[in-house]
């Protein structure tokens, strides 16, 4: 079987080749990927070849197919799943595979899958993890973005908060509370904004922002204030790129406290230190962005830390 696909042989080496794929094995299944949206990883990754943390193989000998957030049909299922799976099977794929402690996920550590293919092959582990999910739709880019969607749903529920005198952690963003989101209104950004207004745990007030007016006007539009409002949610967009003091202005927009649950979308050092300064007595903050920079870092307050956790 021939596919065609994007893959990477090392830093900001793409081609676009046609290669064979070896005879599917009983434990592995081929595919026809129908739809595969792109992420900013697959852009790190572009930018970092080799040195990227999922990595597996010599770049070079081994190029991998890249994408992650893809979609498709099965076409021929091994033996060892025919019980599980049958060819015809629309599919989506949780690329995070977690397998045996590694990083490994296809789109990133595999050299005949990935989403960036007309045909690929899924090894066993996915299978094994039960990352191989059945997808039931009429449409196939939905099924494709339920990896990006997943993320944030699982940044929501990653956040936990505490009560005083008991070491249990309560999941989630504090409900009622306060939740910024810094450099909130790239792609992520705007589906966390959607999940928080309309998921039943919700703030009662929610901050976002950014720098640029273009696209805080396009995130207004698309997630309205009077929609945050019918559902229970407080919501500010702001500009803090002219603002002299951000801090003391996001501050103020919450009766002068600090917040809850912040997010960070950007691997910015400067808006980091934000989040840091803006985080309350039992808050939790998400770096949500991932960095290009392996030595990426900013300072912290580990007095709040020790005193406000």
């Amino acid at each position: 079987m021939k596919t065609k696909a994007v893959r990477i042989h090392g830093v900001n080496d793409l081609r676009l080749e046609e290669f064979d794929l070896p005879d599917i094995k009983d434990d592995e299944i081929l595919a026809r990927i129908v739809s595969d949206s792109i992420c900013m990883s697959s852009h790190k990754l572009a930018m970092q070849g080799a040195k990227h943390k999922r990595i597996r193989h010599d770049l070079t000998k081994n190029p991998v197919i890249i994408g992650h957030e893809f979609c498709g049909v099965l076409e021929k299922v091994g033996s060892k799943w025919a019980h599980k799976f049958k060819a015809g099977n629309k599919f989506s794929i949780q690329p995070a595979l977690n397998y045996q402690g590694t990083l490994w996920a296809p789109g990133y550590s595999y050299e005949y899958i990935g989403g960036d293919a007309t045909y690929v092959v899924i090894p066993r582990e996915v299978m094994e993890m039960n990352c191989l999910l059945e997808y039931k739709a009429d449409n196939f880019f939905m099924g494709s973005l339920s990896e990006p969607v997943s993320c944030i749903v699982g940044a929501f529920h990653a956040q936990y908060h505490t009560k005083g005198g008991s070491y249990v952690h309560h999941m989630g963003i504090e409900e009622g509370g306060s939740l910024l989101l810094l450099a909130g209104v790239g792609p992520m950004g705007l589906g966390a904004i959607d999940y928080a207004v309309h998921n039943p745990r919700k703030p009662s007030r929610l901050v976002v922002t950014d720098i640029d007016d273009a696209r805080l006007a396009r995130a207004a539009h698309l997630l309205p204030v009077e929609e945050a409002k019918k559902n229970g949610v407080e919501l500010h967009y702001v500009n803090t790129k002219d603002i002299a003091d951000p801090v003391a202005h996001l501050k103020k927009l919450n009766g002068d406290k600090l917040y809850d649950d912040v997010f960070v979308f950007a691997p910015v050092k400067p808006v980091v230190e934000m989040g840091d300064k803006l985080l309350g007595h039992d808050g939790c903050m998400n770096f949500f962005a991932g960095p290009t920079d392996p030595e990426f870092s900013a300072l912290f307050n580990f007095y709040n830390v020790h005193y406000e956790s």
